[in-house]
């Protein structure tokens, strides 16, 4: 379909959903939270999409926060419809049974934070930037970032970006685990498409398994959650990629996965 703020582009089983606004630093308002929900929904509708790329326009920033000239004439209930839109689309993409892979390049402030931490993991130029200083607004992080960055970086360092509203670098955005891996911004582009296409290569059950597991069994009683992934590892075996990929080990080739999920 046709979008007005951001770009969907395929690349085989990648598809590449970049946010196309630069020339405000590609700063997130309902139009675009819109336009992402509905590039999603077509990711996990295409069933030739295995993995996704979500990325900003310019060079200059992923996503440096909210369009505060849209909110700054919200009432509480126009804002707190925002913060659910953002929320319901975050997570969509952390629910979605495709891997999502953030690419980040330059700014990622406030909703571009967010934005990244709804994705599985992120890669990350050398120039990039990362914080949350909505309390330097008066406000708070409205996109799961009280949430998902404590879950991801723990308590003590989601205080100190949230209360302090400062903004780190990407040297010390890595140490934390906010990001997995540094890249020029030459380079970034390329290694988020290699790592997709690679995760691409995956029978689809055992990447949505995987997927699942780690983000739901997270916050669940370790009883728990291993009884779900012995369900799901059991279920593997119904997928015809468990008999391909152990035929393949067996006979000492590369396996060639095109089960269904």
């Amino acid at each position: 379909m046709a979008y007005e703020t951001i770009l969907y582009a395929k690349d085989g089983a990648v598809a590449t959903v970049t946010i196309n606004r630069p020339k405000v630093l590609n700063a997130l308002n309902p139009k675009v939270v819109a336009e992402l929900g509905q590039a999603f929904a077509e990711v996990a509708a295409d069933d030739e999409v295995k993995v996704a790329i979500l990325t900003g326009a310019g060079g200059k920033a992923f996503v440096a926060g909210a369009d505060i000239a849209a909110m700054s004439v919200m009432n509480p209930v126009e804002a707190r419809n925002f913060s659910r839109q953002l929320q319901e689309v975050t997570s969509f993409m952390e629910a979605l049974g495709k891997p999502i892979i953030c690419a980040v390049d330059g700014f990622a402030l406030g909703g571009g934070t967010e934005m990244a931490l709804a994705c599985d993991f992120i890669y990350a130029s050398e120039a990039s930037k990362f914080g949350q200083p909505e309390i330097n607004l008066g406000v708070i992080p409205g996109a799961g970032g009280t949430q998902r960055l404590s879950r991801l970086v723990g308590k003590n360092w989601a205080k100190e970006l949230c209360l302090t509203g400062d903004i780190i670098d990407v040297a010390l955005a890595k140490e934390i685990g906010l990001v997995n891996r540094v890249f020029t911004s030459e380079e970034l582009m390329p290694a988020a498409l290699k790592t997709a296409k690679k995760i691409a290569s995956k029978g689809r059950v055992s990447t949505k398994a995987c997927k699942d597991l780690i983000n739901f069994g997270f916050d669940v009683p370790l009883d728990h959650a291993l009884r779900m992934e012995a369900d799901a590892f059991g279920i593997c075996f119904a997928s015809p990629d468990q008999k391909e990929g152990m035929t393949a080990f067996l006979e000492k080739r590369k396996a060639e996965f095109k089960g269904s999920k």
